[in-house]
C-alpha cells in the first residue's frame, strides 16, 4: 500500500501530523495496529538509523524523525494493548550515577522503541539499587547505561557489579562519548554501542533476535 510508504517517508522527515494522520488512514484501511508498527514504522527508524551510521543525517534529525513516531505510536499503542500484543522485548534504560545528561539516553530509547522493544526510562543520576529494582519489576532483558563523563563511568561498574549481585539474567550494555569496547570488556558489560542505532544492532544481537 502506498500509504505505508508514505507513512515511512513522513516518520524519516519528522512530519508529525501526517504520521499520525496515515497511521490512521491504514487502521481505517483494515491494517491491524502491528502491520502497520512493522511494515511502517520500523523500516523508517531502522533507515534513519543506517544513515545515522553512515553520517548522512545527525542528532537533531534523529530526532526529529523519533518525535514523528512517538506520535504515530501515541495512536497505535493503546490498540496494540487492546489487542494482547506486546514487545518481544523490554529493556530498561538510563544515565548512572552522578551524570544528569540524556540526549544519548533518549534517542537510545526512541531507537529501541522503534524497533519494538518495551523501553523503561529509568531516567537520569540512577543507582544501581534502582536499576535492578526496574529489571525485577519489569522482567528486562536488557540493560542499558549512559554515562557522558569520565567522572561517572565507574558508576557503570556499580552498576553492573549490583545487577550480577542480583543474579538477574539481563544483558547489560553500555555507552556514552567516553566509553570504549575495551572499558565494556574491563568492567563485565555483555555489549558496547557506539551511537542509538548500534545500539539497537547490539541489543538484538546479545538476544539472538
Amino acid at each position: 500500500m502506498k500509504e505505508l510508504q508514505e507513512l515511512t517517508a513522513a516518520v524519516m522527515k519528522g512530519d508529525r501530523v501526517n504520521a499520525k494522520r496515515l497511521s490512521q488512514v491504514l487502521l481505517d484501511a483494515g491494517l491491524k495496529p502491528l502491520e502497520v508498527v512493522e511494515k511502517g514504522l520500523v523500516p523508517a527508524m531502522a533507515t534513519v538509523g543506517e544513515r545515522f551510521k553512515r553520517n548522512e543525517i545527525f542528532v537533531p534529525e534523529m530526532l526529529i524523525a523519533a518525535r514523528a513516531m512517538k506520535e504515530a505510536m501515541g495512536l497505535l499503542e493503546p490498540l496494540l494493548a487492546k489487542a494482547g500484543i506486546k514487545p518481544r522485548f523490554t529493556a530498561v534504560i538510563g544515565t548512572v550515577q552522578g551524570d544528569l545528561h540524556d540526549i544519548g539516553k533518549n534517542l537510545v530509547c526512541m531507537m529501541l522503541k522503534g524497533a519494538n522493544y518495551a523501553v523503561i526510562d529509568a531516567g537520569v543520576n540512577v543507582t544501581p539499587d534502582k536499576f535492578v529494582a526496574a529489571i525485577k519489576e519489569h522482567n528486562a532483558q536488557i540493560l542499558g547505561l549512559s554515562a557522558l563523563l569520565t567522572t561517572t563511568m565507574p558508576a557503570m561498574k556499580m552498576a553492573i557489579e549490583a545487577v550480577r549481585k542480583a543474579g538477574l539474567p539481563v544483558k547489560v550494555m553500555i555507552g556514552g562519548a567516553p566509553v570504549t569496547q575495551q572499558y565494556a570488556d574491563e568492567i563485565g558489560a555483555d555489549g558496547y554501542a557506539a551511537d542509538a542505532a548500534s545500539a539497537v544492532d547490539k541489543a538484538n544481537a546479545l538476544l539472538g533476535a
